[in-house]
């Protein structure tokens, strides 16, 4: 009889006899984990590889390198790679922009600088959503996981419920299983949502921390160019 009590609380045993729409919110929890911590892996890969990027050209462009140079090995390598991700793409779209506008012979000072702010500001806003990519997605699947877990667990137990209306006798062991197998889509929603917002919180962090280096690197850079067209 124990034997019997214990194989009716597994957890397969519990999922295979849950009622349809229980199993239809297992399910939908299952593949809403399975694409966050798909996304997680992803996210954490390229904004590892953003910083790793970021550091890199900062280390080659405040090392004296002439720009005309470094715009080149840029634009060669884009070429080659079939585009670049990061702060490169800022340096080379107000870069272009700013040789574009000062071989205009017409064109004075703050109209080439109000152009290069421009192109950086697009090409900034570019970035912005690279690095964005799949946050919304993880955070919806941290606020709305458990909700969908309370559902399936308040609709498991309804049903738990409306059984022991139609038995004489009612004892945990005929009530413990509908309650069981009702919990684990709660459990389930908790198992899809806390990694999501662990994972948001922290990407989000690291996403505000790219931007902010960025725009000061934006500023930066216009400021560099501002004083060589005064200069010039």
């Amino acid at each position: 009889m124990t034997q019997l009590i214990e194989e009716n609380m597994s957890i397969w045993h519990l999922i295979s006899n849950a009622s349809v729409l229980v199993q239809l919110v297992m399910g939908l929890l299952f593949v809403a984990s399975i694409m966050s911590w798909v996304m997680i892996v992803q996210r954490g890969i390229f904004l590892n590889a953003a910083q790793r990027g970021f550091r890199q050209f900062e280390d080659a462009f405040w090392s004296g390198v002439d720009l005309n140079k470094l715009y080149g090995e840029l634009t060669q390598e884009a070429k080659e790679h079939g585009g670049r991700d990061g702060v490169e793409n800022v340096f080379r779209a107000g870069f272009r922009e700013f040789n574009r506008l000062a071989q205009v012979g017409s064109a004075d000072s703050d109209t080439i600088m109000e152009g290069t702010d421009r192109a950086m500001r697009v090409a900034l806003s570019r970035e912005d959503e690279k690095l964005n990519i799949s946050l919304p997605f993880l955070a919806s699947v941290a606020s709305v996981s458990p909700y969908i877990g309370l559902f399936g667990t308040v609709w498991g137990i309804m049903n738990s419920f409306r059984g022991l209306a139609m038995v004489q006798q009612a004892t945990l062991a005929t009530v413990a299983p509908g309650i069981s197998e009702a919990l684990i889509a709660t459990a389930m929603g908790l198992f899809a949502a806390i990694p999501a917002l662990i994972a948001y919180n922290r990407y989000a962090a690291i996403v505000e921390t790219m931007n902010s280096s960025y725009e000061t690197f934006a500023e930066e850079f216009s400021s560099i160019l501002h004083r060589q067209i005064r200069a010039n």
